[in-house]
């Protein structure tokens, strides 16, 4: 993958020759906003008069990806970058491995509420910016003489920490709804303020959030969860009225209240906060939905007990919750067990310290366990602070070599066969058998494994 400089450089030869072939064209969108920010851009964009035929007649290895709205995309390196940008693209906007190079447009009506019907060319970049989202998203920026050219008010919303549509809100939430969750997204990232009218605009249409492919929803909220200021996004979220509809199995942990001996920090909802204000930038997709759905189950299963108040198998209900999530908002089936795992597991940490050596090193095993590890972190973290198992865990870890947490097997079904046993249900129950007294250091060699299946299993 290019790196940023490698990036910044192409796209700004991009400009230079579009200027010399007789074009207008400009650096546009998020990557000014960022270099006026003082901020890495995640990708490059270039507006330009040039229509995508000629854009192609310039740059030969352009591939019109979408050229049916004026987009096409120039490779930074070489052609397998832009082989995998129209295969990724979708899921992620911020490859490094192409330029997006967009033809000066007007646009028409967005039936679908997300593709214009219709595109009209210009050569005004003024007009061309007045489709974008955000003020803050439709400066343009010759990087030749470092000029910003700005017809929205882009520049004064920056300095203020605003974010605005470009003229008025219902319209171009109209044109594409996720931009009411990039409007949220926005805001947590920048800490800025949603200005009331875009605030309202939002408050008055959350259920047209439903109007969006859940792929697209998923993807803004796992950037809200991954870009460090997790806590935010969710609060404008509830706020604006957009959890009740995107998540609202989080939606109602409002008010569900705990045992305050275990968790003084308040009600599930307040309790969730807290532990995405710990999530950590750049945290991994799967620990952040983990983080944010671990105690999913809790709402459905609240009781109060004579002694305190009880969630009895929410962990369970909430495996369940959060699988129904994950294929609602079509994650991976990879990333989907994952997230359950991180849900089905959170409350083991309890009982490690009480745990037989095999069970302890088979908890280990869970994959990925360092996720497991940071959630029982945010988690102690987010309620009483008691870091005593977490730090247990890890002097634990510290003290195993890997061959000891995963070491070669003693004996295999093959060898049960040897022996005279034949396969079936019961091969489980002996290998199982063999490789807790291994775990456990009762077992050293295979000799000794024999010796306990014939006294244990006897054929």
């Amino acid at each position: 993958m290019a790196d940023d400089n490698t990036v910044r450089q192409r796209a700004t030869e991009i400009v230079r020759t579009l200027r010399q072939k007789g074009h207008q064209a400009y650096l546009v969108g998020g990557c000014v906003r960022d270099l006026l920010l003082e901020r890495e851009p995640a990708d490059y964009d270039v507006a330009t008069d040039a229509t995508p035929s000629e854009v192609m007649r310039i740059f030969p290895r352009t591939w019109a990806v979408g050229a049916q709205f004026g987009v096409v995309l120039v490779p930074v390196e070489d052609e397998k970058q832009v082989l995998r940008a129209q295969t990724t693209r979708a899921q992620d906007d911020n490859d490094r491995g192409v330029v997006e190079v967009a033809t000066f447009r007007s646009d028409g009506l967005y039936s679908d509420g997300r593709h214009p019907d219709e595109v009209t060319y210009t050569r005004d970049p003024k007009e061309d910016v007045q489709r974008r989202d955000f003020t803050i998203n439709g400066l343009l920026l010759d990087p030749l003489n470092n000029e910003v050219l700005d017809y929205v008010g882009g520049r004064a919303d920056l300095r203020a920490g605003i974010i605005r549509t470009i003229g008025q809100p219902e319209r171009r939430f109209a044109e594409d709804k996720l931009r009411m969750l990039r409007a949220v997204r926005f805001a947590a990232r920048f800490g800025y303020q949603i200005e009331p009218a875009t605030f309202d605009a939002i408050r008055n249409l959350p259920s047209q959030i439903h109007q969006v492919s859940r792929e697209r929803v998923r993807d803004e909220l796992v950037k809200m969860l991954t870009e460090g200021h997790a806590r935010r996004a969710f609060a404008l979220l509830d706020q604006t009225g957009l959890l009740k509809e995107v998540l609202p199995e989080v939606d109602r942990m409002h008010g569900v209240e705990q045992p305050p001996q275990f968790h003084p920090e308040g009600d599930v909802w307040v309790h969730t906060l807290l532990l995405l204000e710990g999530l950590p930038g750049k945290a991994s997709p799967t620990l952040a939905m983990g983080a944010l759905l671990h105690d999913v189950g809790k709402p459905p299963t609240f009781r109060v007990a004579p002694d305190r108040i009880r969630f009895d198998g929410h962990v369970e209900v909430g495996v369940k919750m959060t699988e129904e999530i994950c294929r609602r908002l079509r994650f991976s089936k990879h990333d989907t067990e994952q997230i359950a795992r991180l849900v089905a597991n959170h409350m083991r940490f309890a009982d490690v310290q009480e745990m037989k050596p095999s069970t302890l090193k088979k908890f280990f095993r869970l994959p990925r366990f360092e996720e497991h590890l940071e959630l029982h972190r945010l988690d102690c973290l987010a309620s009483h602070r008691n870091l005593s198992l977490y730090n247990f865990v890890r002097e634990k870890l510290a003290q195993m070599p890997p061959e000891q947490i995963r070491p070669k097997p003693l004996l295999t079904g093959d060898d049960l066969i040897a022996m005279g046993y034949h396969p079936g249900p019961q091969f489980k129950r002996i290998l199982t058998a063999v490789e807790d007294g291994q775990l456990e250091g009762r077992l050293v060699d295979s000799e000794q494994a024999r010796a306990l299946v014939r006294q244990e299993f006897p054929c």
